[in-house]
Formats: structure tokens, sequence, C-alpha cells
């Protein structure tokens, strides 16, 4: 056990961070009231911003790289800008973890200076990319929010943090993460809460939470997130931006930090989070086309393949989960949405034509039921045992790994047998059914306050199926006109269901952005992708 408390440790680290950021301080009259909920535009109508660092900040990755490549912009400003914008976002949302400005400066200066004697180094020439705290930097800390991990600075480099800095990426920050990442909602005992800067009283989701208030704050054009249950999706959701859950050995995984090392009944993956599907399909690209199966031992020989979507698409609709509804805003774009999608068959003159059938949830409970087991199985005593080195506490929101038992060898076994059994009678279902996709809701929510997250269902099955998944802003806004609650007569699925509900506010989400997610086969992440597309382009 440290010498040191957790409370100290904790008061150090957060002493440090803000140390390290002193220099690129928004002054506080300078910032916006605690009161101001919607803070994401603040840096447009504040004077603390240059014209150039908010056409900069405001452009996309591929808008970017395309002048970094020319020689339009050098990276160094480029970095700077973005260095600046990102600690106005941890000024406004608690969105970082780790900095290393000093370093990521001297990268775009020698990415300039190379650039001036042979042209564009990489693919990602001069890029900034945000990286969630798990990832491992040389000289830093990946704490994944336990206070056991604090000073104690990595060694190694991520493979798939060697591969983007191989493109030519500058890595700048690190975001925050729930205690062990194994939150819905971002919160740890170091950093504290991370709150969404389209409405502070909302939470950015969990657990790459950090990556999506930065992102969504425009403190990155781009990041990297990991997905073990929906990791990747609710706080795209939450923030109204896309991500890809790949399926696990897309993308490589080795080298990152974690605390529940071992476990492998469902396997966590990484992905890429972004503002927009084009920069989304980029990084996708450039991650496999640098073959990381020869780096990461669990990474498949496969390449990032074109796909052409046939003439014509079976889509599934899945409205809610058997055991929650989403709330109405949700329900309301995912109808949107199908009625979008059912006009390109009506129309006839699309590439693609779409037929839309219902997909019964009658697997779900099983599914979300086996996702629960399989991360408690070790009853807890991973996160446990990290905890006790300092004496922190349980967070409330780990309840279900505090009171958890371990089960035995045998019983782990028996428990990996009834995912497989699980994964086939899906499988089966969705053969006999002819489906290229499920669409359905990332969430019950479009976002929701602080702590009041519940139910993983609509993203942690697919985590158990090791199936590919996108989530996708729709275009649509909640509208307190419209998203009304369901009312006295409604009749909840569940008790859960009814607390849901009855927690729902409508006058606090007011346009926020909503979200959905397309669902596709075990390793069909370019099929995902084209597939999105197609639904952008009917909701156009």
């Amino acid at each position: 056990m440290s010498t040191e408390t957790w409370e100290k440790l904790a008061a150090k680290k957060r002493q440090d961070l803000l140390n390290a950021i002193s220099d690129w301080l928004v002054p506080e009259d300078q910032l916006p009231p605690p009161s101001q909920d919607a803070v994401a535009d603040w840096p447009e109508s504040s004077s603390w911003f240059t014209k150039e660092e908010l056409e900069i900040t405001g452009w996309t990755a591929l808008e970017l790289l395309h002048k970094l490549s020319s020689g339009d912009l050098m990276a160094e400003t480029v970095t700077r800008a973005f260095l600046k914008r990102a600690v106005a976002a941890q000024q406004l949302t608690k969105c970082l973890t780790e900095t290393c400005f000093e370093r990521a400066i001297s990268t775009a200066k020698e990415l300039d200076r190379r650039f001036a004697e042979d042209g564009p180094v990489g693919p990602l020439h001069g890029l900034p990319i945000s990286l969630k705290d798990n990832f491992n930097l040389p000289g830093l800390d990946s704490t994944i929010g336990l206070t056991s991990h604090i000073g104690a600075p990595s060694k190694q480099e991520s493979v798939l943090v060697e591969i983007l800095r191989k493109a030519g990426a500058v890595f700048y920050v690190k975001t925050n993460i729930p205690t062990a990442i194994m939150i819905v909602e971002t919160v740890n005992n170091i950093f504290g809460r991370t709150v969404n800067p389209l409405n502070r009283k909302l939470t950015s989701g969990g657990s790459s939470g950090g990556e999506s208030a930065l992102i969504a704050f425009k403190g990155s054009p781009c990041g990297i997130g990991t997905d073990v249950g929906g990791s990747l999706r609710i706080p795209a959701a939450c923030t109204g931006i896309f991500t890809l859950k790949p399926s696990f050995g897309r993308f490589p995984t080795s080298l990152c930090q974690s605390c529940m090392s071992g476990q492998e009944a469902v396997q966590t993956v990484n992905g890429p989070l972004t503002r927009t599907l084009a920069d989304l399909e980029l990084l996708c690209q450039i991650i496999v086309k640098a073959e990381p199966w020869h780096r990461d031992p669990h990474c498949l020989p496969v390449p990032w393949r074109a796909v052409s979507l046939p003439p014509k698409l079976t889509i599934a609709v899945m409205w809610d989960d058997g055991m929650v509804r989403p709330t109405p805003p949700v329900k309301r774009a995912l109808e949107y949405t199908v009625g979008k999608l059912q006009g390109l068959k009506r129309s006839g003159n699309a590439e693609t034509i779409v037929e839309i059938i219902e997909w019964s949830p009658e697997d779900e409970p099983a599914g979300l039921d086996l996702l629960h087991r399989m991360f408690a199985a070790d009853g807890g005593r991973s996160i446990r045992t990290e905890l006790e080195r300092t004496g922190e506490p349980w967070r409330p929101e780990m309840a279900v790994y505090k009171n958890a038992n371990e089960i035995g060898g045998y019983a782990y076994w028996q428990l990996n047998h009834e995912r497989q059994v699980f994964q086939k009678r899906y499988l089966d279902r969705w053969i006999r059914a002819g489906i290229d996709a499920i669409l359905c809701p990332s969430s019950p929510y479009s976002s929701v306050e602080n702590g009041k997250f519940k139910h993983v269902s609509f993203t942690g099955v697919s985590n158990v199926l090791d199936y590919s998944c996108i989530s996708f802003p729709t275009g649509v806004n909640v509208d307190k006109s419209i998203d009304k609650p369901y009312g006295e007569a409604y009749e909840p699925l569940t008790e859960l269901d009814r607390e849901i509900q009855s927690a729902y506010n409508v006058e606090t989400v007011n346009g926020m952005p909503i979200n959905l997610q397309l669902v596709a086969q075990r390793l069909e992440e370019e099929k995902c992708v084209e597939m999105c597309k197609m639904v952008l382009k009917a909701l156009e």
C-alpha cells in the first residue's frame, strides 16, 4: 500500500495537471459563468481566440490534412491552436488527465522541418490527435482513474499510438475516464466528473467521455477511445459525434493500460471518435493499412476492403430492447430515420433501396445478463486490489463490482459456453431473417443529467456478440414542444423503464443532438461505414 493517502495522491495529481497547463489558462474573468450550461460555442463568442485559431480548430481532420500536406498550414501553428482550445475545454468540462505540450510542439516543429526537406511525413502529417487515458505514451501516467497508478509513468507506447505517430500524428493530451474505465459516465476520484460542453448539466457519457467532450468542444479534431460495453458509442451519442466500434482483431489493442487484464470473455476494442463520417473512415483506413497484425498478435490480417452495397438492403429496426424503451426524442429520431429509409424504397430512384423489418428484442435481456456476469466474474477482485493499494474507496457507481461474488474456473468456463450458445442463437436468427443490419438507439437518451445514466443493453449486447457498430448523429435534435414525456397512460416494460421515463426531463435536454446506431455482423466495419453513408444521405 502507498505511504500517501489516496486523497493526497489525487490532490497532487490535479495540481500537476493544473501546473502543466498554467501558461495556457483562460483568465477566470474571461470564462463563461458557471451558470452558463452550453459552452461548446463559447470560443467563437470570446475574445480569447484569434480568427486563425478559430478557423483551424473549426476545420475537420480531412480539411486540416489537406492544408498541412499542401503547406498552407504549419504543423506547429495547428498544434498550438488545439493546445489552446483543449485547455479551455479542460477549464469548462474537466476532460483532460495528461498533457505533453512541450513534446507536442517539438514534434510539430520537427514535422515542419522534415516537410520543408521532403514533404509530408505520413498520411496524418501534423494532425493533433487526442488519446483516451488508458493509451500508453512514454513518460506519462495512465491512471485509468485509480490513485494506485499515479506516479507510474509508462515506459511503453501502445501499438495503436505507435501506428498513428509513424503516420505523422501529434499527441498533446490524454482524456478523462471513469474509475477503472468501468462506469458508464466519466467520473473518478482523481480528476472528478467530465461534463458535456453542449450542456454542462448533462453527462458526456463513458467511458470515453473525456474524448467526446473534448471533440465536441473542438479541442481535438479526432481522438481514439475504447469500447467494452458501449464506451465509444454512448459518449458519441451524448455529444452528437461519430464513432465506430470494431470487432476484436480489426484495430490493435496491445500495450494499453487496464485494471481487468485477462478479462477476455468480452473483449475491449479500440476505435476512433470524430465530428464527421469522412474523418472516421480515413482514420480506420490508415490504421488498418499499417498492417497492425505485424505488431499486435491479436490483430487479424484483414485489410480495409472496398465495399459496395447491394441494390437492396434489409434493415431490421429494434424499437426497444425488451427492458427499456428509448425516451421520446430518441423514439422520434428513430421513427424519422425509418421513414426516410422507407422513402428510398418508395422513390425507386435511389442507388440502394431499403426494406425495413422489425427485430424482436427477445435475446437482449439474456445478452445483458451475460455481459454483467462476465464483467463481475472475478468478484470485483481486480478493481478492489487496486483500490486497496492506496485505501481509495469504491465509488457508488461501482456497486455491481463491489458486491460481486468471484466464481471458479469451472463456472467461468460454463459462462463462456453460455456466451458461445448465445452468439450462435443470435447469428442463426440474423441469417434466417436475411438482414444486413439492425438500426436501433445508441442509448435510451439523447443525453441525461450527470449521475443519472442507466442501462447499456443497446450497446452492450453487441460487445457480447463482437459485432461491428457505428453510432451517428441523425441531425434530429430534442424539441421540448414535441418530445414531451409519455404521460400517465404509459405502460413501462420494466421497473427500470419506469425509472428512466420518470426521470426524463425534456427541459434539460432540449436542443441536444440525437444519435442512432447501426449494428452489422462481425468484422463488417467497412459495410457499417457504407451503410451509414446511405443513411445520412437519406436523412439529408
